[in-house]
């Protein structure tokens, strides 16, 4: 089985359009999609000021 890696970005909501592939009339093919967490809704590292008024920063011993 050929493996084929596409990256594409959706345009419109449900629909994922594929031109040009290898493939002809009635050849069956299997996909995987992968879809990419977004950094919008998951961002790896609070912020400076998150961090700060989250209130779980950690303290030196000068500010205790």
């Amino acid at each position: 089985m050929e493996a084929i890696r596409l990256r594409k970005t959706v345009e419109k909501d449900g629909e994922i359009v594929l031109q040009g592939l290898p493939c002809k009339k009635g050849e069956s093919v299997e996909m995987i999609l992968l879809i990419e967490p977004s950094a919008a809704k998951h961002p790896p590292y609070p912020t400076s000021n998150q961090l700060l008024r989250s209130g779980k920063h950690s303290t030196t011993k000068s500010e205790r």
